[in-house]
């Protein structure tokens, strides 16, 4: 997998580096700035970005504009933003137009390497990868959000998460037809009807970030 990091804290950029190049993984680039961000993608055509979600001038969301414009140029690269605080209408803008290959987590999950790692396997596989508090935060109790069960909410979480119904299975103990259950459910009761013109699990998804407060 070849990477580029955009990161402007020197300590930080350099450490994220050396743990990916540790895993196997190819970093062809180390940038701390957007513009550097936009020539490195172009030179070095990596499968992933990871870039901090703020970084210079301003340091509010310059990395989060140039990953969605990079993605314009480049709709198969994936993208893993990760920020030092939830931020919803962030992640809210990163996700307005599919979740498909991006990524959103906290700079404490840099910590644990083979999370890390995971997620950007499966950023760049075409899947989503989003902190569970993150999730937690954008997945705030609504009136449509209250029809739910507790069992339907939590798997709603791990929905959103990135998580496979067997996967999803795995994590809560239960058999994977319990979860299709409870995910054949939760469509109901958001009203995403069964046709082949929508996914239903992005729908789902995209349904309560949509709903959240930003």
């Amino acid at each position: 997998m070849r990477l580029v990091v955009a990161e402007d804290a020197a300590v930080l950029r350099e450490g994220l580096v050396g743990l990916l190049t540790d895993r196997g993984l190819e970093v062809t680039a180390a940038v701390g700035d957007p513009e550097a961000l936009h020539e490195a993608v172009e030179r070095t055509r990596p499968d992933a970005v990871v870039a901090d979600i703020r970084m210079p001038p301003t340091h509010r969301d310059e990395g989060l504009r140039a990953a969605a414009a990079l993605r314009g140029r480049h709709p198969g690269l994936g993208i893993l933003l990760f920020s030092q605080y939830i931020e919803t209408s962030h992640a809210h803008s990163l996700l307005a137009d599919g979740p498909a290959g991006i990524g959103y987590l906290l700079k404490d999950r840099v910590l644990d390497v083979d999370e890390f790692v995971e997620a950007l396997h499966r950023v760049v596989a075409g899947g989503t990868a989003l902190d569970p508090d993150v999730i937690s935060r954008l997945l705030r109790a609504d009136a449509g959000r209250a029809a739910l069960t507790p069992r339907e909410d939590e798997v709603l979480g791990h929905m959103a998460a990135g998580l496979t119904n067997a996967a999803i299975a795995a994590r809560m103990g239960v058999s994977q037809r319990a979860v299709e259950k409870h995910t054949a459910a939760l469509f109901d009761k958001l009203g995403i009807p069964r046709t082949t013109a929508v996914h239903r699990r992005v729908q789902a998804v995209l349904h309560y970030l949509a709903a959240s407060p930003r």
